[in-house]
């Protein structure tokens, strides 16, 4: 059966997470869910909209891909990796993380 993964990660790193998006897909055959918005403006209503989403969407995955590019996780992609370890996920990183 087919790993079901959540990227994770800063909006800036928008093109890195479509990039592992597509080889975690080809390359390891897993299923991948994300999310990107780039340049688009949202009101805090829809902010936390797509929030809430984004947790549901970890909540059905069997892991998360943190997208951390030269070591960085913003606050928001930390919080993710907490809420994820609760639940029991895995967590991958695209560079070695301690």
């Amino acid at each position: 059966m087919n790993k079901v993964v959540t990227i994770c990660g800063s909006m800036k790193f928008k093109e890195t997470m479509m990039q592992v998006a597509k080889d975690l897909e080809i390359k390891n055959k897993y299923v991948v869910i994300q999310c990107i918005y780039s340049n688009v403006k949202f009101n805090e209503k829809e902010k936390q909209t797509l929030a809430k989403l984004h947790y549901d969407k970890i909540k059905i995955s069997d892991a998360i891909y943190v997208i951390n590019i030269n070591g960085y996780i913003g606050e928001s992609t930390a919080k993710e990796i907490e809420f994820a370890k609760k639940l029991g996920k895995e967590i991958m990183y695209l560079e070695p993380f301690n």
